[in-house]
């Protein structure tokens, strides 16, 4: 007989599935879930993923063989950890691990040499020597001491010339029109998370969330709320802005690398930690809006694809690139040759081999940043906070239009995103549909530079901690160059700082 052993997600597609399997629809949605997933693994087998739309990792004893599976894009997180005397320890929580009788804790120092430029941890290993990340699109068996990995499912791109723009359009709307219904139950209430960008304002457009959330800051340079609060207005629905000021966003650091579990130095993410522990104090349940700048080609940078052509896979290794090799051989006391971000994307290259350009950089995206940065955060810092996140436009129904359609209706001269910004404009104002794109900004290039609130990350970068790892001399260059006016050098510097916080917390 078949047992779940663990699980966290959200099943979308519960109702057929509970006529196909014969589960009960009464039940309460979380036992519901679990009764599909064990029917659906009874029937169905390792092939159970490709029945389920929405969000998940579980992992199943089936009469002492572990069975665990990851979704297609890796929303939800899966961890595992074989102990010297060979059995597994796994979650859907590194710390689960840690706790887990066997786990010996050590530092891997290859993903420190990664994460400088990338600042987060792609690919299969982690910051704990021996943890592994279960990829997206993989499940893993384990059974009487040996451990196999299966990908079951790929990103695949075919374009399809037939179709027009309105065509494309058309159809991007009609199934995200069909997905809404499936994101929450009729009696449960969402809010919904909102910027001044085209992704939040058509989720919220297309849902019934009458209240939004939004973060600002007293920096109008940097402050997207305003935008927030008139689509907010134009659309009939309430809005919440919680001001970030900068003492609340270096506080909350520590808290962030602590229940993120691996560093990360994405600087919106503690923005976002912010922003879901205050959505928490009035809702449980939460709509986002990610998925789609990476399936439809919403990055500014992706209109230079073209540009960079087959050179591609000798540099693109996603969304961040901010450290070089020689950069880190000066920094690092222990670089090690030949450990290089490029490698951790070379199949995916091989994999798209005579697609287009952008098709390649946003299939790179979709494999590594999207798991290892966007999805990380969403899941722990909501889930740290006690608040539910769901987003609509990470589908497989979704990203499925997005594999179809040709690069010039994702990004053009003018626009990215052209054909989801059409589709967006069936149900907003054309002023917010093509608003061009600002990105989630936090004005930490320059509160970092200002003594009146930058004495954590001084007093960090500069430690005995930081010494283990760094020649202080590079450090204290890039640093005094920074403080002298090279704003750019931010990134570098809070790179290091995210990973010193993070190693404190777990390690000293």
């Amino acid at each position: 007989m078949a047992e779940l052993k663990e699980y966290r997600g959200h099943i979308r597609n519960w109702a057929s599935l509970c006529e196909e399997l014969g589960v009960d629809a009464s039940l309460a949605p979380k036992e519901r879930e679990k009764a599909i997933i064990i029917k659906a693994y009874e029937k169905w087998g390792k092939e159970v993923a490709d029945h389920l739309y929405g969000m998940f990792a579980f992992a199943i004893d089936d009469n002492g063989k572990l069975f665990c599976v990851r979704d297609q894009f890796g929303t939800k997180p899966f961890y595992y950890y074989v102990t010297k005397d060979g059995r597994l320890l796994y979650g859907t929580y590194i710390k689960s691990i840690l706790e887990g009788e066997g786990f010996e804790k050590k530092l891997n120092p290859k993903a420190l040499q990664l994460y400088m430029t990338l600042t987060y941890v792609a690919g299969e290993e982690t910051f704990f020597e021996g943890v592994k990340k279960l990829m997206p699109g993989h499940y893993l068996e384990f059974e009487n001491g040996r451990l196999t990995v299966t990908r079951y499912w790929t990103p695949t791109f075919k374009p399809d010339e037939s179709k027009s723009l309105e065509d494309w359009a058309d159809e991007i709307h009609n199934t995200l029109k069909s997905i809404m219904p499936e994101v929450k139950l009729p009696e449960e209430t969402a809010e919904s998370f909102l910027s001044g960008g085209v992704d939040s304002s058509y989720v919220l457009a297309m849902s019934d969330a009458k209240m939004t959330d939004s973060c600002g800051y007293d920096d109008e340079r940097f402050d997207e709320s305003p935008l927030a609060k008139k689509t907010a207005d134009l659309l009939g629905r309430g809005n919440s802005r919680c001001l970030i000021t900068p003492q609340m966003y270096f506080d909350a650091v520590p808290y962030v690398m602590k229940n993120m579990e691996q560093p990360l130095g994405d600087a919106s993410a503690i923005v976002f930690a912010i922003a879901c522990r205050e959505t928490a104090k009035h809702t449980k349940l939460c709509y986002s809006g990610e998925g789609s700048d990476e399936f439809f080609g919403g990055y500014n940078m992706y209109r230079n694809a073209e540009r960079y052509g087959d050179n591609l896979k000798t540099f693109y290794v996603g969304n961040t690139n901010i450290m070089k090799e020689d950069e880190k051989k000066a920094l690092l006391k222990n670089y090690v040759e030949g450990v290089l971000p490029i490698d951790l994307v070379k199949h995916i290259y091989e994999e798209t081999e005579g697609l287009d350009p952008l098709t390649k950089m946003s299939d790179v995206d979709i494999q590594i940043w999207l798991e290892g940065d966007i999805y990380l955060n969403v899941d722990k810092m909501s889930e740290a906070a006690g608040l539910e996140i769901r987003m609509p436009l990470t589908d497989r129904r979704i990203f499925d239009i997005a594999s179809r359609m040709p690069s010039r209706f994702k990004v053009n001269e003018e626009q990215n995103k052209v054909a989801f910004r059409t589709a967006a404009a069936k149900v907003l104002p054309e002023e917010i549909a093509f608003r061009k794109k600002l990105g989630f900004i936090v004005p930490i290039r320059i509160w970092m530079a200002d003594d009146n609130y930058n004495s954590s990350v001084r007093e960090l970068i500069f430690s005995d901690t930081a010494e283990k790892f760094f020649n202080m001399e590079e450090v204290k260059k890039i640093w005094d160059d920074y403080k002298g006016g090279n704003s750019d050098l931010w990134r570098k510097l809070w790179t290091i700082y995210t990973f010193l916080v993070w190693y404190r917390e777990y390690f000293e």
